[in-house]
């Protein structure tokens, strides 16, 4: 099933919540609509449902157009934040419930309706839990029997708000990893609401990253986050540095460093914010480049596979670096240490800058 979303405004008395929307989502994708709360994303996914109805615009399911559909004509299957699981049915009662309410021509015979959740447990790993009330489930489980419920009907979109929000962050690897696998074993078309970076970045075939109820860009995981369209996209994707400069001569400046950035020539403001993610500063002992600056260690995070550090910049402000623990020990740094840091152009993102000051 393809969606089509054209024009699509939806708004709650004086606020906009979705603000001229366009968006295509192909059949069989995993697309993720990304952004902080209040971005639009719920509403967005919530229209596509049929869950609301715009103020103006249209939606497409396959070319025909579904604006005025009710949810359960256009037949998707929605899995919410909190589960809405029926706590007085079992496990076995909540995945059949979809099945169970079809009009009488429609309706699975009881027999078919059993194999069929039955397969539907096994496929989210809880067949021996079939006779569990939700209250004796842990959050992962409850939420995989969201998903089986979801699925039982057979939708042709599969639609998730926040399914990963409220669980623990071991939990949340595990769900997602069984969650794209159930995707591409099924191939119905997923849209997933996030506003969490790394699990859009991980699951998803494509990124919509949303702000104030418009999309600020569309793409795969790697476009997105390699080539930023906008200043937000930028910031909020990942962890960044910014630096205030000005244009002097075609370049921009971090400190007193000249950066050549291969979108600057795009960009006519004289003042500029460079976007600089931690791992795009390289590290050294030695001054060995003149497009380095110096700075002092003042903290060091080991945990983990990658070291994070905090550098008092020789003009006085904090700057965030990240490396390979094997790069981290071979340097042998440590706390007071002083370092010099090259940025790697490929890894600096320039935009006007909102302010209009350079710092």
């Amino acid at each position: 099933m393809s969606i089509e979303v054209r024009q699509l405004v939806k708004r709650f008395g004086s606020f906009t919540a979705v603000n001229d929307v366009s968006l295509d989502i192909r059949q069989g994708e995993l697309l993720a609509l990304l952004g902080p709360s209040g971005s639009g994303k719920t509403t967005l996914l919530r229209l596509i449902a049929g869950l609301e109805m715009p103020d103006s615009g249209t939606i497409l399911f396959n070319g025909r157009d579904a604006t005025a559909r009710t949810a359960q004509r256009r037949k998707v299957g929605f899995v919410f934040q909190h589960y809405a699981l029926f706590r007085h049915m079992t496990v076995f009662e909540n995945v059949a419930f979809g099945l169970r309410v079809k009009p009488r021509h429609k309706r699975p015979r009881p027999d078919e309706i059993a194999q069929k959740v039955s397969e539907l447990l096994a496929l989210v790993h809880l067949d021996m839990m079939a006779d569990r009330y939700p209250s004796q489930l842990s959050g992962g489980q409850r939420q995989r029997v969201a998903l089986a419920r979801a699925l039982a009907v057979r939708p042709r979109v599969l639609l998730l708000d926040e399914p990963f929000g409220a669980l623990d962050a071991k939990v949340r690897q595990d769900l997602r990893r069984s969650l794209r696998r159930l995707h591409d074993e099924l191939g119905v078309t997923t849209v997933f609401v996030t506003h969490d970076q790394d699990e859009a970045l991980e699951l998803a075939d494509r990124v919509v990253v949303m702000n104030r109820g418009v999309v600020e860009q569309e793409g795969t995981p790697q476009e997105v986050y390699d080539h930023p369209a906008t200043s937000f996209v930028c910031s909020f994707l990942g962890d960044v540095n910014l630096f205030h400069s000005r244009l002097e001569k075609g370049q921009a400046f971090i400190g007193h460093i000249p950066v050549d950035v291969p979108s600057l020539g795009g960009t006519s403001a004289d003042a500029v914010a460079l976007y600089v993610r931690p791992h795009a500063l390289e590290v050294r002992t030695t001054r060995d480049n003149p497009r380095q600056f110096s700075a002092r260690i003042v903290h060091v995070n080991p945990a983990g596979p990658t070291v994070k550090l905090e550098l008092l910049a020789e003009w006085g402000r904090m700057v965030r670096v990240e490396m390979p623990q094997q790069h981290y020990r071979a340097l042998g740094l440590g706390v007071e240490r002083e370092v010099f840091v090259t940025p790697d152009p490929a890894g600096v993102f320039v935009h006007a800058d909102e302010r209009g000051l350079a710092h």
